[in-house]
């Protein structure tokens, strides 16, 4: 089961949105985009602190539209909230020790999406490392201990988690070595990740679900987003030319972006002042879409002010 209701009312003005997009970014092929969107109605349950149960979160309904959202799409740096739960679970079932050098790898992975930063932590969640090309046995000890982050979102019974890969790390320029072997001749084993995955894992996030109460509120603290005062690298501040490009300076966002040459996204969950909070992901790909730092706020502005009109 997904874990949203479809809803005629956010059907129709997904869609809508989605038409006025596609009119607004004629090289933007139906097939480069993709997005999941939840709204949380009153009584609202996300964002409390940790108040609920997983239970009690889990058995409350909410409601969503999605577009394309099972498609396996290239995540880029949207991969890091994925390796962000996985750490805090592994530091709350005592399989890793924080550190000074952990806690400052997760906060510049998380708020300043360092490659190098998750290099780090991927190396910390895997007990693996880097490095040049291995033979055959220890290699396949290696990718072995490298897939464990797929076995532990395998393991929570998600739906939404079954296609996912999630086991390479992120680069500038691209793996050597060991790990452009374990990437495949056609970098056929690189991460894949889904619209509706993404929205899943920062629902729970957002619902103090994720791991504890405590690790999810400490997880939102890292992907809080300040619209007011934003850096000037317009590229690296993960507003600009985003979800939180496209929202008023007095709403609130935790979010985290991810863009290569080849594609641009952002997980977002938003509150407007006086509306509905809700949750956006949106997806798109192809070189053009990728230079576009219109593409994602347009979508986002459409969707803050249809909240307005629910």
């Amino acid at each position: 089961m997904i874990f949203f209701n479809k809803d005629e009312q956010l059907e129709n003005i997904g869609n809508g949105i989605l038409d006025a997009t596609w009119a607004a970014f004629p090289t933007l092929a139906r097939n480069q985009i993709a997005l999941t969107w939840v709204v949380y109605d009153p009584p609202v349950l996300v964002n409390t602190g940790g108040a609920l149960t997983p239970n009690a979160f889990w058995d409350h309904p909410v409601r969503g539209f999605t577009y394309r959202g099972v498609e396996r799409i290239y995540p880029a740096s949207v991969v890091k909230l994925f390796y962000l739960v996985a750490v805090n679970e592994w530091l709350e079932k005592g399989m890793s020790q924080t550190s000074k050098e952990l806690e400052r790898a997760l906060r510049d992975m998380i708020v300043d999406s360092s490659n190098d930063a998750t290099s780090l932590v991927v190396d910390i969640l895997s007990g693996t490392t880097s490095g040049p090309e291995l033979p055959t046995g220890p290699f396949e000890t290696w990718k072995y201990q490298r897939n464990i982050v797929n076995r532990y979102y395998q393991s929570l019974g998600w739906e939404e988690m079954e296609t996912i890969n999630v086991c390479q790390k992120t680069w500038g320029d691209g793996p050597y070595g060991r790990e452009r072997a374990f990437a495949g001749e056609l970098l056929e084993n690189r991460n894949m990740l889904t619209t509706n995955a993404v929205a899943r894992l920062l629902h729970s996030i957002v619902g103090g679900v994720a791991v504890s109460s405590a690790r999810s509120q400490a997880m939102m603290a890292l992907l809080k987003r300040p619209l007011n005062d934003l850096p000037t690298d317009t590229e690296e501040n993960q507003v600009t030319g985003f979800l939180g490009g496209g929202i008023p300076k007095n709403a609130q966002i935790w979010s985290k972006a991810g863009w290569t040459s080849q594609v641009r996204h952002d997980a977002a969950y938003i509150e407007l002042p006086e509306q509905r909070p809700y949750l956006l992901v949106v997806f798109t790909e192809g070189k053009v879409q990728a230079k576009s730092q219109a593409i994602l706020p347009f979508v986002s502005g459409l969707v803050a002010e249809a909240i307005a009109s629910l």
